[in-house]
């Protein structure tokens, strides 16, 4: 993959996003479709949203135009099923869907995907046996619609589903070149420009908000983009874990106050503000000290995710990692929970 073409690429898309940003901001504050505060926002004042359909459009034009060009293959059940994800939730923002309409897009998207690139491959045991085809679809699916709505919870504050966008994709572009997979190297790359072009408008004080069509679209593609390296290669083998390990800060945070609301017995399809991230916005911190703190945890996963591989080591380094991110965050949600205490 010509390194130098990726940098033309994106320099190219991130002026294109920061330009369709720019007029759907326009567009957005013409037509009213504003995001207004109540009691579970971490914004006070009335914010357009919608912005990262611009994400969406970008990079699933990219990819068709280099696959066409260059004579690969394209995976019409991603690009289907990113299509349906971004439709549907294009029209979440705009007008409130019901939760279960959602769903069954998401599902509906994953197995579009899994159906034409088929599931990932999992392993367990010391003998490294897989898991049968139909248990390696079923986790595959449930990972994928999780990764969607998980993505779309933690895009709560400015910029913080930007910066994760940003080192998960750049991850995703670095081993795409490295592994010879130039379908994922461009995807990944253009996400990134895009990604970068939009946090021109996101960053605190956000001129607008990404909404449904661009937190989906992202979960939706770091979940399956794995999926798009050639079957039995190496590079599929291993696409799941680092599909987990690019996202960690979100994955963890996500699952950890899903399982809390669970043992609390909340309505875990309302929205709330109990992400860690949240408490830290709400104890005084800033959308940009916090979504700086979530960043700088996904890039620091990201570059131990990619450098192993690549020099014949294992994943369990960026494990370890993982799972000190995770404790990192489980601090930081006590100390916040201590200064409320000391604080009432």
């Amino acid at each position: 993959m010509n390194t130098q073409f990726l940098l033309v690429l994106a320099l190219v898309a991130t002026a294109l996003s920061a330009a369709g940003v720019f007029f759907v901001r326009r567009w957005t504050l013409g037509k009213g479709m504003l995001d207004i505060p109540n009691e579970r926002s971490s914004h006070s004042e009335p914010t357009p949203r919608g912005g990262g359909i611009v994400i969406a459009i970008v990079s699933l034009a990219a990819y068709v135009i280099f696959c066409v060009g260059y004579h690969s293959a394209i995976s019409y059940g991603f690009l289907a099923g990113a299509i349906l994800i971004v439709a549907v939730s294009w029209i979440d923002d705009v007008r409130d869907l019901p939760p279960f309409v959602r769903i069954a897009a998401h599902t509906v998207a994953a197995a579009l995907l899994l159906f034409d690139r088929g599931p990932y491959p999992i392993f367990f045991g010391t003998q490294q046996a897989e898991l049968s085809t139909a248990l390696e679809f079923i986790v595959s699916l449930l990972f994928i619609v999780w990764l969607v709505n998980a993505y779309n919870f933690m895009d709560g504050i400015d910029g913080i589903a930007g910066v994760q966008a940003l080192a998960a994709s750049a991850g995703w572009c670095f081993l795409g070149v490295v592994s010879g997979e130039p379908a994922i190297a461009v995807l990944a790359c253009v996400i990134f420009a895009s990604t970068l072009g939009f946090l021109f408008f996101n960053w605190q004080p956000a001129k607008i908000f990404m909404g449904d069509a661009g937190s989906a679209f992202l979960g939706f593609t770091f979940a399956g983009i794995g999926l798009l390296a050639a079957p039995n290669s190496g590079s599929r083998i291993l696409a799941l874990p680092i599909a987990c390990l690019l996202v960690w800060p979100f994955l963890f945070d996500a699952f950890y106050t899903l399982i809390k609301r669970l043992l609390r017995r909340e309505k875990i399809w309302h929205a709330h503000r109990n992400h860690i991230y949240q408490q830290l916005v709400r104890r005084g911190y800033s959308h940009a000290a916090a979504s700086t703190c979530y960043g700088i945890l996904a890039l620091s996963i990201t570059v131990i995710t990619v450098t192993m591989p690549t020099i014949g080591h294992s994943l369990v380094p960026a494990w370890v990692a993982a799972a000190m991110v995770g404790t990192l965050l489980l601090g930081i949600e006590q100390l916040v929970g201590v200064r409320k205490t000391s604080q009432q």
